[in-house]
């Protein structure tokens, strides 16, 4: 794919995102099936925090500046750190749809962008700026599975019917 139609894509996410978040109650967003997984609220904390300091950041830095270490993240560990759970969901997907709305604009603003160069990472190896860009496509479509997946279990949990006519999961 070229690099304009990956970012025609996250664009369009953006609206995928917005329709699958907006107008959830208190009790939808804050559900989990189990210990280890995320929430709505905290998927959303996620793609923000990914938004602005992960993908957005490593483009932007293997495309002006490869030779130097983009700064460090901890997606993982954010959960507990920055209290995803206690966090304002309308907030914070507000915060999400505008800063996601800010990449596709600088994206959009680049001419003769170099998404051949490489940022080596001391462990991970090399990553072209299309790379970085590709795989933030990906983890899009990684979360928009993941959210319905979220609503798929409380949809079980919370109608107390059978969901089997609808088909397999």
């Amino acid at each position: 794919m070229k690099p304009e139609e990956i970012i025609e894509h996250l664009k369009d996410n953006l609206f995928v995102f917005k329709a699958l978040l907006n107008g959830k109650q208190p009790d939808e967003f804050n559900f989990r099936p189990d210990d280890s997984s995320w929430s709505l609220l905290e998927i959303t904390c996620h793609l923000y925090d990914e938004e602005k300091e992960d993908f957005r950041t490593r483009v932007r830095n293997t495309l002006h500046t490869p030779h130097l270490a983009p700064p460090p993240i901890n997606p993982s560990g954010w959960v507990k750190e920055r209290n995803y759970a206690g966090q304002n969901f309308e907030e914070k997907l507000n915060a999400f749809l505008i800063e996601r709305d800010a990449s596709i604009e600088w994206l959009k603003s680049l001419h003769e962008a170099q998404w051949d160069n490489i940022y080596e990472h001391p462990t991970a190896g090399k990553f072209t700026a299309y790379s970085f860009l590709t795989n933030w496509l990906a983890h899009d479509y990684h979360h928009i599975r993941q959210i319905n997946r979220r609503l798929y279990e409380y949809l079980k949990a919370k109608s107390g019917v059978s969901l089997g006519y609808a088909g397999d999961w």
